[in-house]
């Protein structure tokens, strides 16, 4: 539960990083994509998205954008929001401060979004209070763990039915390593969330 759905204890260390965004009156989650835009996963995502009639907002990795410009623009033509996942999928941890922003800053030069979330959700609480000066922070309520060998499809797709709550951020990721899992569970995630009376919104920019 720790991966799928961050404990109290890990948001209070991020105060200023948005994790959940909670309705009345309206069952509404966001879904997210996280490492992209890649030629073998973006299209089926955005073609799926539509015949669902779905927006959602892609965190993007710069050096995909860099080599794959034409998907970039596929993700702001058919109307999804989009932010930050820096230029080289660096982990905050691993890295010094200025390290850090400077590839933020890099992709930023490509993406051009208010939105921003570190890879894997690791950073350290000073490395936050920096980005927070120039992004908003995205967190999540929800990891799908569609990127992981050690589950299948059949349970990513109960992660999303045992976690899901009223304005989730749930983060499914269009990328290589999740291919099977999120190719199986997406579809069938979506029907559920509809039939359980939720409504879909992207992320405001």
């Amino acid at each position: 539960m720790w991966i799928e759905q961050p404990p109290l204890f890990y948001r209070l260390l991020f105060p200023e990083a948005l994790w959940r965004i909670q309705r009345r009156g309206r069952k509404v989650v966001y879904l997210t994509f996280d490492d992209g835009p890649i030629p073998e996963e973006t299209p089926w995502v955005l073609d799926l998205l539509d015949k669902y009639g779905i927006k959602a907002t892609f965190f993007m990795v710069g050096d995909n954008v860099r080599r794959h410009p034409e998907l970039f623009e596929e993700i702001k033509r058919r109307g999804h929001s989009y932010g930050n996942h820096t230029m080289h999928h660096l982990q905050g941890i691993k890295e010094s401060a200025t390290t850090y922003l400077r590839d933020i800053t890099e992709a930023d030069a490509l993406i051009d979004s208010s939105l921003f979330r570190p890879p894997h959700g690791i950073i350290y609480p000073t490395q936050a209070k920096l980005i927070r000066r120039h992004y908003n922070i995205v967190m999540y309520d929800l990891v799908t763990r569609d990127y992981s060998k050690r589950i299948n499809g059949e349970q990513v797709l109960d992660n999303v039915k045992r976690y899901v709550r009223n304005g989730s951020i749930i983060v499914f990721h269009d990328s290589i390593k999740a291919h099977t899992n999120m190719r199986y569970a997406l579809p069938r995630a979506i029907e559920w969330l509809k039939e359980q009376g939720y409504e879909f919104e992207p992320l405001p920019m």
